[in-house]
């Protein structure tokens, strides 16, 4: 029956003259969303994105990889009539409706757009034209223009679409229309939904996992892996970096106050984070923290991570409950990997009293006790990274 998507789009449409490379972005993410699928053809034109398929397709599929892409507001199975000539277009629409509505005991209203404006008929006169004929051929259907059980929409543009239903996008920015950032990438519930939220507002990402065997498995490795594919279905395909941090964790360990463990361990994961961002062409970091959560994530030992960065750090989960977090997990099917119990270096570590309010001179008078070995160790981390491709 379908074939052929219209895609909608909402804030795109607010960009002016810069519009077009939004617009550019959205068609492309949407042939790598459908690569895989089939041969679909992807095209522009005033205002709407179209997704012509092949001969043969799977819907559901296609729909479903459709709607993981950001940037869409509703996404329109069309019919399409190849002509705009009135005699065909009102057959064409009864045919549709036919087709799709065996049952024709409900109310109706007819929408129209047209990108002709020189076309003979006025937008509300091929509503007024069109209803009066649908009410000719289908007698037991009924107009109710203020609250209609379905609404046919009929678009005249290049060719002529007809749809009634609207599949919800996820809104947002298409990936890749807003920078770039590296996201720092654990085996728990909230930094993959941190990831997902930004990339919801245009950025592509890079990801950074701290590992720390033999403390840690290579199952919780494959962990974060699986983690990152999962989210890679709506941020496009992302570079991960694990990093070695054993010897640097170990080092802090015997060096540093046990109860200041957390804060140090993070600031140093922040410095080689940003490092590879730098090489990356990445404009900030992204992190799962919500205030308060842990005590790593109070105000003061946020203060005291931010202190090492001169990127800009991005907290999407700044103000969430645990629940709202937990909520979306489960939406983008990351939760249910993310609760697998397999620890990750974070939770190794961690000290039994640690502090919560850190005083930013404090803590940089504990490093002081690192500066004999820790610049060499950081480069030798870097210098041994392991990257993975995913998505």
């Amino acid at each position: 029956m379908f074939k052929a998507f219209l895609i909608k789009y909402a804030e795109i449409g607010l960009k002016g003259n810069n519009r077009f490379i939004f617009e550019n972005a959205l068609r492309d993410r949407i042939k790598e969303a459908l690569h895989f699928l089939g041969d679909f053809e992807v095209s522009k034109e005033q205002g709407r994105i179209f997704v012509e398929c092949p001969d043969e397709y799977d819907y559901e599929e296609t729909v479903a990889a459709i709607q993981k892409v950001f940037g869409i507001s509703s996404i329109c199975p069309v019919a399409v009539i190849e002509s705009s000539d009135w005699d065909t277009l009102t057959q064409g629409v009864g045919d549709y409706v036919e087709a799709m509505y065996p049952d024709r005991n409900f109310t109706f209203k007819v929408e129209a757009k047209r990108a002709d404006k020189n076309y003979k008929y006025t937008s509300p006169e091929i509503c007024i034209e069109m209803g009066a004929y649908l009410l000719k051929r289908f007698p037991e259907m009924k107009v109710d223009v203020h609250e209609p059980s379905v609404r046919f929409t009929v678009e005249l543009r290049t060719k002529c679409y007809v749809y009634s239903i609207i599949i919800p996008g996820l809104g947002g920015m298409p990936v890749g229309s807003n920078g770039k950032a590296m996201l720092l990438l654990s085996g728990g519930i909230d930094s993959p939904v941190a990831g997902y939220m930004i990339s919801k507002r245009g950025v592509s990402l890079a990801a950074t996992y701290f590992h720390a065997p033999p403390y840690t498995s290579d199952r919780a490795k494959q962990k974060v892996v699986d983690l990152a594919e999962k989210i890679s279905k709506y941020t496009g395909k992302i570079k991960l970096f694990v990093i070695n941090f054993t010897d640097i964790q170990l080092y802090i360990y015997d060096q540093c106050p046990h109860e200041e463990l957390t804060i140090i361990m993070r600031r140093y994961m922040m410095k080689i984070a940003e490092r590879l961002a730098e090489q990356e062409n990445c404009l900030g970091l992204i992190t799962g923290e919500s205030i308060g959560q842990v005590a790593s994530q109070t105000l003061q030992s946020l203060a005291a991570t931010n202190e090492v960065c001169t990127m800009p750090v991005y907290r999407p989960l700044i103000a969430f409950d645990k629940k709202d977090i937990v909520e979306i997990a489960q939406k983008i099917d990351t939760f249910e990997t993310s609760i697998l119990p397999f620890e990750d270096c974070c939770t190794i570590f961690v000290a039994k009293h640690p502090v919560t309010k850190p005083s930013i001179k404090v803590i940089n008078k504990s490093e002081k006790m690192l500066d004999e070995k820790i610049k060499e160790m950081i480069e030798t981390a870097i210098s041994t990274v392991e990257v993975i491709t995913v998505g």
